[in-house]
């Protein structure tokens, strides 16, 4: 996807782009990536329940 393209993108498919740079900029390892994306999973669903009650 070009940067014209990503402009005219979702903003999830922006944040997910933006994640995924910092991630590999930093050099974090896929295994940390992925046990921390649960954690982030875990809680942001648990603020989407509560806003739901």
């Amino acid at each position: 996807m070009n940067e014209s393209g990503l402009e005219q993108a979702p903003d999830d498919i922006k944040l997910a782009v933006d994640l995924i740079y910092l991630l590999e900029s930093n050099h974090v390892t896929p295994e940390t990536v992925l046990k921390a994306l649960e954690i982030v999973k875990a809680d942001f669903e648990r603020k989407v329940d509560s806003q739901k009650s």
